[in-house]
């Protein structure tokens, strides 16, 4: 299910404003300039379905989205827990930290989810807004925006990218340990204490 968790930069343990409503989602995120959209997510897939199969299934909303945003590249982003993989944990570990520290893009960070979630930490307008996104949401972070992603404990999603270069995801870290402040997506889905 999708949320919205939204902290004051500086107050990390200070709930401002919550929402599981998809509109009230978008409402929230307009405000500060980030595009946040329900899909129809009308194809299912095994954790294994090959890339190009999720990328044929939603062709279609894909090419127009290109079109729109003058997005020349796509792929598929997923991460799934393997049981036949001792190396696994570490794995999934080494992933999730990847992607925790404070970022930015040199172009919009777009993404389509097929399956599964993952939480976007939007630092915006002296707030951080904890973005939960499950299957069928797009979000748009703008160029330029502080973020960064969880994907939890045991990360099981897939998400079609979007990229306005030929190079895909780079990100130009900041260093700020803001991220390790905030709670991380395994407290926001069991939605203690909030």
């Amino acid at each position: 299910m999708s949320s919205i968790h939204v902290f004051p930069e500086n107050d990390p343990d200070t709930l401002v404003r919550a929402s599981r409503d998809p509109a009230e989602i978008a409402a929230i995120l307009r405000e500060v300039g980030v595009r946040f959209e329900a899909w129809e997510a009308s194809f299912s897939f095994t954790p294994s379905a090959p890339a190009e199969e999720i990328l044929a299934a939603y062709r279609e909303p894909i090419e127009k989205l290109c079109r729109e945003g003058g997005y020349p590249s796509v792929d598929v982003a997923r991460l799934a827990p393997d049981p036949n993989d001792p190396a696994w944990p570490a794995k999934a570990r080494a992933a999730r930290e990847k992607f925790l520290e404070e970022h930015t893009h040199g172009e919009d960070e777009v993404r389509f989810f097929v399956h599964g979630a993952g939480v976007f930490y939007l630092r915006l307008a002296g707030q951080v807004l904890a973005v939960r996104c499950a299957r069928g949401d797009l979000l748009s972070v703008p160029a330029g925006t502080r973020h960064w992603f969880d994907m939890g404990t045991q990360p099981d999603f897939s998400a079609i990218r979007f990229f306005g270069t030929p190079e895909g995801w780079v990100a130009s870290f900041t260093g700020d340990a803001i991220a390790r402040r905030f709670p991380d997506a395994d407290a926001l889905t069991r939605g203690a204490p909030w």
